[in-house]
């Protein structure tokens, strides 16, 4: 019986800091995605950029 007991008590106490691990790692992936934001933002606005410089220079390519 005290078998029974530890095993059902390491099991749930393994689950609870499994969801804490997850948990956490999640909140770190959350916090790197915010903080890489800004810099996706500028990537994106300077390829639109580019593009846009790059069909004025070569509208034949734009089909208009």
């Amino acid at each position: 019986m005290l078998v029974f007991v530890v095993t059902v008590l390491l099991y749930v106490f393994g689950l609870v800091f499994l969801y804490g691990v997850i948990r956490l790692a999640v909140r770190h992936g959350m916090e790197d995605l915010e903080a890489r934001r800004p810099q996706a933002l500028r990537v994106g606005r300077s390829a639109t950029a580019d593009d846009r410089e790059f069909l004025r220079e070569n509208s034949f390519l734009g089909g208009n």
